[in-house]
């Protein structure tokens, strides 16, 4: 890839499925309302697969429950992030700090990429790696994503990646729709891609079990990918209360261990949980004014909370809201992170 023009896919981007076909090099935004790519932070991490961690500023999502919402609402919630950095000497910095002895000490092996999204960095991160292999051609790289991209796209990370780590909200439309703001059709099509055709980069996928909002998506999850392969691999994740979701309960330990039963009995070989269980919480009432919007009751409360927060289109649809480049879920800065 030539170094002038690695970033000409943002002078039209349709990096993901919101297809915004905007010009970021000129300064237009879509709905990431990002322009350049920009680097929050870089950190040697412990979490599988251990690596050297990139966390891209930035999502085309915009979940309730997003505990890294300091680098995901970037740039509205005005928080400071690391900015744009040559893509030679982001490079050379992973591959010394894979050489040090701390990644040795917790086994290290491979850039990961993650943000928010790294999707929506796509060109910059093929270029981040181009550059890393040629100082170390065995570099190897996990993409972590929640699944919102093109085809072409998906195709252009199986290309460069030796892993993915991936992440399913819900199964049904309208609960990703309201956690998420975007549909959920081209992730499980993308999920499912990646299933038949690309078993052997699929670390697993991943998905956080929020008590009352996405609860009753685990089954019809577990099924879906035991249809796919039952050898896949799955981890649940615990939530925790964080941004909009602030006070909302964490899922305790009886609801993880379900979870695990429940995709032991969909057929899934591969199934556990992780995270910090049992925080404690409570839930808001649903508003009555979206009872005509939602038609499962876990999609209206989630709904709700994005309501309060200043959410004007129901179902959510950040693609379509007016208001989308004034978001008040982006704006949010919450009083309590766990």
């Amino acid at each position: 890839m030539d170094e002038s023009d690695f970033l000409k896919d943002l002078k039209n981007c349709e990096l993901c499925e919101h297809k915004c076909g905007v010009n970021r090099l000129e300064g237009e935004l879509g709905v990431c309302r990002m322009t350049m790519p920009v680097v929050a932070s870089a950190t040697l991490h412990p979490a599988p697969p251990e690596s050297y961690t990139v966390f891209m500023a930035g999502c085309n999502y915009r979940c309730l429950n997003c505990q890294n919402w300091i680098i995901s609402q970037y740039p509205d919630n005005g928080i400071r992030q690391r900015g744009y950095e040559d893509p030679k000497e982001l490079a050379k910095e992973c591959i010394y700090q894979l050489d040090s002895w701390s990644a040795k000490n917790m086994a290290a092996d491979r850039i990961f990429f993650s943000g928010g999204e790294a999707t929506i960095h796509l060109p910059y991160i093929e270029k981040v790696v181009e550059e890393a292999r040629k100082i170390n051609p065995d570099t190897k790289v996990n993409f972590d994503t929640n699944g919102y991209l093109t085809e072409k796209s998906l195709n252009r990370v199986l290309d460069f990646t030796t892993s993915i780590t991936y992440d399913l909200k819900a199964y049904h439309d309208e609960v990703h729709r309201a956690l998420t703001g975007a549909s959920s059709d081209p992730v499980l099509r993308n999920a499912e891609y990646i299933g038949r055709y690309a078993k052997e980069k699929l670390w697993e996928y991943r998905i956080l079990v929020i008590p009352r909002i996405n609860e009753d998506e685990i089954k019809p999850l577990a099924e879906f990918i035991a249809d796919i392969d039952p050898s896949l691999s799955v981890c649940f994740l615990a939530f925790r209360p964080n941004f909009i979701l602030e006070n909302h309960s964490g899922a305790d330990r009886v609801l993880m261990d379900k979870c695990v039963t429940i995709a032991k009995d969909s057929g899934l070989e591969s199934a556990y949980w992780s995270g910090y269980a049992d925080i404690p919480g409570c839930s808001i009432d649903a508003a009555s004014e979206l009872k005509e919007n939602y038609t499962k009751e876990s999609a209206h409360l989630a709904g709700s909370y994005a309501f309060y927060k200043g959410c004007h289109t129901h179902p959510r649809n950040c693609a379509q809201c007016n208001s989308n480049q004034d978001c008040g879920i982006k704006r949010y800065i919450p009083r309590i992170s766990t």
